[in-house]
C-alpha cells in the first residue's frame, strides 16, 4: 500500500462523476509522522499530530458553515481482524453535504493555506469515500 496526500487528477475526475447530489462520506485513516516537516524548511518543534491538529481546526471553520459534519474521530488502539498493525494512527468520517462541497473546498483558497499543517503532519493518509446503499 501507498500512502499519499493528495488525489491524482483521474481520482478527481473519477470523484467528480460519481456526484450523485447526495450526501457523501470520508472514511479517513491518518498516519501522523513523528515530528512535523513543513515544505518551506521551517524549523518546528511541533509533532506530526499538533501540526495536523492546526489543520483540522482550520477545516472545523472553513467547512463546517458549509454543512460539513465529523461523524466520528478517534484514536487506533489495535486491529481485531487483518494484518498491518501500526498502519494507521487516527480515523475519523466526515460528512459532506454532496461532491461538490468537497470539489469546491479544494479549490478554497484559505483551505489550501491550511493544507500546510496537513502536509506537514502526515505521514500518509487513505481517503475513502462512502455512499448510502450498504445492507449492513
Amino acid at each position: 500500500m501507498k500512502n499519499v496526500l493528495q488525489p491524482t487528477g483521474d481520482q478527481v475526475r473519477a470523484f467528480r462523476d460519481r456526484a450523485t447530489g447526495e450526501p457523501i462520506a470520508m472514511l479517513n485513516l491518518l498516519k501522523f509522522r513523528e515530528k512535523a516537516a513543513y515544505d518551506d524548511g521551517r524549523p518546528c518543534d511541533l509533532s506530526g499530530r499538533e501540526a495536523y491538529q492546526l489543520y483540522a481546526r482550520s477545516f472545523r471553520e472553513i467547512m463546517e458553515p458549509r454543512g460539513v459534519r465529523i461523524l466520528y474521530a478517534g484514536a487506533v488502539h489495535g486491529l481485531l481482524i487483518g494484518d498491518g498493525e501500526d498502519l494507521w494512527d487516527e480515523v475519523a468520517i466526515i460528512q459532506y453535504p454532496s461532491t461538490q462541497v468537497m470539489l469546491d473546498m479544494l479549490r478554497d483558497t484559505t483551505y489550501q493555506a491550511a493544507q500546510q499543517h496537513r502536509a506537514a503532519g502526515l505521514e500518509g493518509q487513505l481517503l475513502i469515500e462512502c455512499g448510502s446503499g450498504a445492507a449492513f
